[in-house]
């Protein structure tokens, strides 16, 4: 199992972010199985005031490439996507077209 993390910022209007988490309540039964079948395991997303922090575990089948290839090739994901530009807005450090920014590790305690 292998563990990444993700920002974004949301559009900072509370209503467009209400509307954003009603969305992910029970997000479309196609982008759940798009996610289970690219192979991954477990998936939270955590907002604090318009910026979201995402945490996805993924299995051995996992890699960013699959993942791309199968969204670009499916019409619900893109759907999606598109649906969810309306509430994202890219971090100011993003290039052309990225949302979710992978996170650097810094930090872990082992106990």
């Amino acid at each position: 199992m292998k563990k990444y993390c993700f920002a974004v910022d949301l559009v900072d209007d509370e209503k467009l972010i209400t509307e954003y988490e009603q969305y992910h309540e029970k997000i479309w039964p196609e982008i759940y199985a798009s996610i289970v079948d690219a192979g991954i395991e477990n998936m939270e997303i955590y907002r604090v005031e318009n910026r979201l922090f995402m945490i996805m575990e993924t299995n051995d089948s996992f890699s960013f490439e699959k993942k791309a290839s199968m969204d670009m090739n499916n019409e619900k994901v893109q759907e999606w996507e598109l649906l969810m530009w309306n509430y994202q807005q890219a971090l100011p450090s993003a290039k052309k077209g990225e949302k979710w920014i992978p996170m650097k590790k810094i930090f872990q305690l082992n106990k």
